[in-house]
């Protein structure tokens, strides 16, 4: 299996190179670029890999753009930290979407898929696919939730956190109070902008402006103390940490 890896930070894309080597000990890892332009140019000179594992955001610009620009005949498989564009998009046509910090299961089954597919299906001309993810509607602006009697809307802009107890979500308003919500803390991935919430664990969604303060914490994990409340603890493990430094550092 020959393989390219398009990937802007050097420990991601060691990461990737490794838990590759480990999953498939006989791949052949072809190169790994790290813009849109080095792609390009690479795509032009060198015959199209039997796969492709690309981050969303490059150095210089969206990796979108290289398709504009050549024509990939391929399978990929995107990976990125925060961008939640439409992940359902990505489920169909030889094309997988992996979170950072990548699991190593989670990489064997979108490897498992690629294996699957049938040789027309791994080369087919993914533009299509890429034209509708980009097109996807923008992401969610305010919620319709039960109030009294009725409903009422609740803007995302009012939203301090988010967070999961009980299985039920709930957004923890900058007013103080609280509302429960029929979207899973896996849904409002799909819909919310990572721009504005970064989901520092299974329970909780968290925006910059909600924070207090950052410390270290054991094992090179991170402990958020939030704003408007005590009676909540955020731990951030060592693996998202350097995901969570790079959102908040821009």
């Amino acid at each position: 299996m020959r393989i390219l890896i398009v990937e802007d930070e050097s420990i991601n894309a060691s990461r990737l190179k490794r838990l590759l080597q480990e999953l498939e000990p006989d791949c052949e890892i072809l190169d790994i670029l790290d813009t849109v332009e080095g792609a390009v140019e690479w795509f032009k000179n060198n015959s199209m890999p039997d796969l492709i594992t690309m981050d969303i955001r490059l150095a210089d610009g969206l990796s979108f753009s290289i398709f504009e620009k050549v024509k990939i005949n391929c399978p990929v498989i995107f990976t990125t930290a925060y961008d939640e564009y439409a992940i359902r998009a990505f489920k169909v046509n030889s094309i997988d979407y992996l979170m950072k910090p990548i699991e190593k299961n989670e990489l064997e089954q979108a490897l498992q898929k690629f294996k699957s597919l049938s040789k027309s299906q791994r080369n087919s001309d993914i533009t299509a696919i890429i034209k509708d993810f980009v097109t996807k509607p923008a992401f969610r602006l305010r919620f319709l939730v039960n109030f009294r009697d009725g409903y009422k809307s609740v803007n995302v802009s009012d939203i301090d956190f988010i967070y999961s107890e009980f299985k039920t979500s709930h957004l923890f308003l900058k007013d103080m109070t609280v509302v429960p919500i029929a979207q899973t803390m896996e849904e409002l991935e799909e819909e919310l902008d990572p721009y504005l919430f970064f989901r520092a664990n299974r329970q909780f969604f968290i925006r910059a402006e909600s924070i207090k303060s950052i410390s270290n914490y054991f094992n090179s994990k991170l402990k958020i103390q939030l704003k408007r409340t005590a009676d909540h603890e955020v731990i951030i493990s060592r693996e998202k940490a350097p995901f969570f430094k790079q959102w908040m550092d821009r």
